[in-house]
């Protein structure tokens, strides 16, 4: 063997559209250095038999949580819970296999879901818990459910908004509590979460994740540890630090971008999202957190020390705000330069045609997440219960955005939804609303070369010469159409949301020429 070994794959369908015949690539030294046909195959140190699996770009989640991910892959996962009752019995199960001290946390429960949308009381959790501390986030991550113990240790929550003696906490409330949960982790057991959950990205054919950390839902040490690990045997982490002003300190803590989870607005579940006209199952509008003077600020103090800034922005009124900021930016930097830094807004669930124009004029990338269209879309769902239904209708509209121009990177918001990128390009294609629908072809392009481009990595995501070797290798149950997977059913009324067909299974995944994940390995 040479001193810089090769690797040839061949035997496989790419997903190589400058070369559709080709079958097999030679990897050397981190990068494809040749694609073609097997029979024109150069010899290697190394061949990798593909037997006819399907090899693509491997994926880009643009919008995670790796700690809480790990927390909830290796704890208590409530997102099966369908009751108050099922929520109490998982709480009890749980917690009596921790020490007396303890606290329990837990995340995932959607009230939206249940028969009956009332959750358990304070006093409730604590006596299933054993009178245990109980921390129990909802799916959005923007409230949660805690127990009399975990009130009483924190006494200033009680004076903040958001805060409910039933234990259902919002906003400031919400942030006082959580900060105190988190508190209860372990810097080893945050390590091991964050292993837990990069190696489960690296299983479903990820290769590079977008952590967007803050000091509202993480914290330096947390954050720090975590891009020290990055691309180690595991995938690659590009981490957003979202504090307003923070440019500078994001920088020094090794961030690619001062944003992400800088809060706009809450979030939809919690009726914390900042609309433009009243939730119909709620009182007002929602709360927004940022005037456009901040948010203009901010993107000046972005570009004063060279990073690219965003935004969670999620109500109409949170990203008209966000959108009236870049505005004021614009006139003090000119639009051009705006652009260049491909500033972001995350989630941007509820848009309409005259936000997507701002996307467009100031070049804001739109990290989105199809699978909240396919979990809470559509009629007699969580959007609909919140919106009513022609406002859910009009939500998530991905497909909108991407044929105007608006440059999309997808995620997951994990642990809001699963780490599942087939299974978001399927929901993008499949969205409640036709008109939203995207190809199969633009929503993988969304989740793959989109999260690289969101980070400025215009080179990545492809197969091709000399691009960097980043890639999975897939088993395609529901077969291969135009060097992609077939993801939905051949009878029309059997596609949407719960469609049968089987999704891709992962066999490998290789981040610059390094296997970091293989099928069957230990």
């Amino acid at each position: 063997m040479t001193n810089n070994p090769s690797t040839l794959y061949r035997a496989g369908v790419l997903h190589c559209p400058a070369d559709p015949s080709a079958t097999a690539l030679l990897v050397r030294d981190g990068r494809i250095v040749w694609l073609g046909s097997d029979a024109d195959a150069p010899s290697a140190d190394r061949v990798v038999e593909l037997d006819g699996a399907l090899v693509t770009p491997a994926f880009v989640d643009a919008h995670v949580h790796v700690s809480d991910t790990g927390l909830v892959l290796s704890g208590l996962d409530l997102s099966g819970a369908r009751s108050a009752g099922e929520l109490l019995d998982a709480v009890s199960a749980y917690a009596a296999g921790l020490p007396a001290d303890a606290v329990v946390l837990g995340h995932g429960w959607d009230e939206s879901t249940w028969a009956v949308a009332q959750p358990p009381s304070a006093a409730q959790l604590g006596r299933a818990a054993g009178g245990r501390r109980v921390y129990l986030s909802q799916a959005s991550i923007h409230s949660a459910l805690v127990s009399e113990a975990l009130l009483a240790a924190c006494p200033e929550a009680v004076a903040a908004p958001g805060y409910d003696e039933s234990g259902w906490l919002r906003r400031d409330a919400h942030h006082v509590v959580r900060a105190v949960a988190r508190a209860s982790v372990t810097r080893a057991q945050r390590v091991a979460a964050q292993r837990v959950a990069l190696g489960h990205a690296a299983s479903v054919g990820i290769a590079a994740v977008h952590e967007c950390g803050g000091p509202e839902i993480s914290d330096e040490e947390d954050f720090t540890g975590l891009l020290g690990i990055s691309g180690a045997g595991v995938p690659e982490v590009y981490g957003y630090w979202g504090e307003l002003g923070g440019a500078a300190r994001a920088r020094e803590l090794g961030a690619v971008g001062a944003g992400g989870d800088l809060f706009a607005d809450g979030a939809l579940g919690s009726r914390t999202a900042h609309l433009s006209e009243p939730y119909v199952d709620g009182d007002g509008c929602g709360h927004g957190y940022l005037s456009a003077d901040q948010v203009r600020d901010h993107l000046l103090d972005c570009a004063a020390h060279g990073m690219q800034g965003g935004f969670h922005a999620i109500g109409d009124a949170a990203v008209s705000t966000v959108l009236e900021g870049f505005a004021g930016a614009a006139r003090r930097l000119g639009t051009d330069r705006l652009r260049a830094a491909r500033h972001r807004v995350e989630h941007a669930e509820i848009v309409d045609r005259r936000l997507i124009a701002g996307f467009v004029e100031f070049g804001v990338v739109a990290s989105m997440q199809p699978a909240f269209d396919r979990l809470w879309g559509g009629a007699g769902r969580m959007y609909e219960s919140r919106l009513g239904l022609a406002r859910s209708l009009a939500s998530n509209p991905m497909g909108a955005m991407h044929g105007v121009g608006v440059a999309l990177a997808f995620g997951s918001d994990s642990p809001v939804t699963p780490l599942d990128p087939w299974g978001s390009v399927r929901a993008a294609v499949a969205h409640h609303n036709p008109v939203q629908r995207m190809s199969v072809r633009a929503a993988f392009a969304a989740h793959t070369r989109g999260g690289w481009r969101a980070v400025h990595l215009d080179n990545e995501g492809v197969l091709a010469l000399g691009a960097p070797a980043t890639f999975a290798v897939w088993s395609t149950p529901a077969g291969v159409e135009r060097g992609l997977p077939v993801l939905q059913a051949a009878d029309p009324e059997a596609r949407g949301a719960d469609d049968p067909t089987p999704l891709p299974v992962c066999r490998r995944t290789v981040l610059r020429g390094e296997v970091i994940y293989e099928e069957g390995s230990a």
